[in-house]
């Protein structure tokens, strides 16, 4: 049991002071880009399920490889908070609140942003260039995908949560957030799978251009001769 605790703490110690302090201090007030996405996901679920507003959330948030490039574009960043119909819309909101909660903790308002439309537009791109390839190709989708909606907010988690993890040292933890992903695939074959693995390539390349600019810095610093002494040197007598 010791033994566990101890690893724990080296797996996920760093970024639970990332996330107490501030949560501690300030509470949810701290994460008010969170709240507001989960408020207008659950607002966005509440009007697709009517018959007045199924069309309006269509049309401006729902992402198909069938549409025309610059109107995936345009509709991409609102499909981050368009849950899927047909599934339940509590699990969208509890992984939105944890995952994009603790992402704003750690990496601030606008990188979550970054990190999450990067994910989510990879899963939106993958899906045009698989259908282009063609079912029988290795990364290949049917020509019956360019119809399916595209994953919603759940890419823009899988990618923040490996991201987050990749950061804060919890490597075993971005192992096995990948391999569900993997078994994902292999047991339900489906476009949102792959795209969620699209979404983890797309954020892997994320992550191997910080730790490059991390060690180009390093090198760098390292390298630099040192600067002069402000204080001349003592004459000697």
């Amino acid at each position: 049991m010791e033994r566990l605790a101890r690893w724990a703490r080296a797996e996920w110690g760093p970024l639970y002071v990332a996330v107490r302090d501030p949560l501690r201090e300030r509470r949810l007030r701290a994460a008010p880009m969170t709240v507001g996405a989960v408020c207008l996901t659950a607002l966005l679920q509440y009007a697709q399920n009517q018959p007045w507003g199924y069309r309006f959330v269509q049309g401006v948030g729902a992402v198909r490889a069938e549409d025309p490039l610059w109107q995936a574009l345009l509709r991409t960043p609102l499909s981050l908070f368009v849950p899927a119909l047909d599934l339940p819309v509590w699990g969208a909101l509890a992984q939105i609140l944890f995952v994009f909660g603790v992402a704003e903790f750690c990496l601030g308002r606008w990188r979550t942003l970054a990190v999450a439309y990067v994910a989510t537009l990879a899963g939106t791109l993958y899906a045009r260039i698989g259908i282009a390839l063609g079912p029988h190709a290795a990364f290949g989708l049917p020509a019956s995908d360019a119809l399916v909606v595209d994953t919603g907010p759940s890419a823009a988690v899988v990618g923040l949560a490996v991201y987050v993890a990749w950061r804060y040292g919890a490597h075993v933890t971005v192992g096995a957030v990948t391999t569900a992903m993997v078994v994902e695939v292999l047991l339900k074959e489906n476009l949102a799978g792959k795209e969620h693995l699209a979404a983890l390539m797309g954020v892997g390349t994320l992550c191997l251009a910080a730790a490059l600019h991390h060690r180009h810095t390093y090198r760098t610093l390292t390298a630099a001769p040192p600067e002069p002494s402000a204080t001349p040197p003592p004459l000697r007598p």
